[in-house]
């Protein structure tokens, strides 16, 4: 008897099959051969809702460092696209731009005498890269993807340390800075010696969680080097994040982010979460 019932509910439970199986995209992955970097570079790309329908829309751009599929691109992408729905109306619907790593050691830093060479032999390299960014990517995206003219760039850790590197020296190259917990101990902290120019600049945002006190201190330092030196035209936001820390702060930064995106408030100086 309890084999006969067994059978039954088993029969019952499992007469349904797969009809069709389709590949699950949210966008699309290309391969780009850089002449500067002298390699290949995976780019992975979010495209918004509709983007495919013959919409002559064009979306501002989220360039996204350490964004492989591995690493930040699936959920930095899946909160970009909660922002952007209608009922939610954070941020604009945008292409984010993730751009995978070969090596973000080399990347991510500029040369430095300071460091321990034997923990960073492949250091050394972010001129390189901010110049493949610059003449070969934001071309290559402009030219293949209908974006409008508004670009923002996100990096954490090593990749908050470039990101700030481009801010300090070319701070053009984006309208938006989203830097969360930067390595500028990078060098004995020399970056922050530089004289930030954060004019014409939309809006920067630094944030760190409880990371130590040298972290924390840096973002802070950094924070108050721009604002010594911001326009009236910046905004210049700072969250410390007590709850989180350098592993999950990247995620809950990134929602505060897109809540400011529609404010209009100006030169916070410091927000709690």
């Amino acid at each position: 008897m309890g084999f006969l019932l067994e059978y039954l509910w088993t029969a019952f439970f499992t007469r349904s099959s797969v009809e069709d199986r389709k590949i699950l995209a949210i966008g699309e992955t290309i391969e780009i051969r850089s002449t500067i970097l002298k390699e290949s570079r995976r780019i992975n790309i979010y495209l918004p809702h509709g983007y495919a329908e013959g919409s002559t829309k064009r979306y501002p751009v989220i360039y996204l460092l350490d964004g492989s599929i591995d690493e930040d691109f699936i959920h930095i992408a899946g909160l970009v696209q909660f922002g952007s729905f209608s009922w939610i109306n954070m941020i604009p619907e945008s292409i984010v731009v993730g751009i995978g790593n070969v090596d973000r050691q080399r990347d991510f830093t500029f040369l430095s005498k300071n460091q321990n060479q034997e923990d960073f032999q492949s250091a050394g390299g972010s001129q390189q890269f901010i110049n493949f960014i610059e003449k070969e990517l934001q071309p290559l995206i402009k030219k293949e993807y209908r974006t409008d003219s508004e670009k923002t760039i996100i990096g954490q850790s090593l990749g908050g340390l470039l990101a700030t590197e481009i801010l300090f020296k070319q701070p053009a190259l984006f309208d938006n800075y989203v830097i969360i917990s930067p390595s500028l101990w990078w060098d004995n902290e020399s970056l922050l010696n530089l004289e930030p120019k954060p004019d014409h600049v939309n809006s920067i945002y630094i944030g760190v969680g409880k990371e130590g006190d040298v972290m924390e201190s840096l973002a802070n330092k950094l924070h108050q080097n721009l604002l010594s030196r911001n326009s009236r035209d910046t905004q210049i936001y700072f969250g410390y994040f007590e709850n989180q820390d350098h592993g999950d702060v990247l995620h809950l930064a990134v929602m505060i982010v897109s809540k400011n995106y529609l404010s209009d408030q100006k030169n916070k100086n410091w927000i709690n979460y």
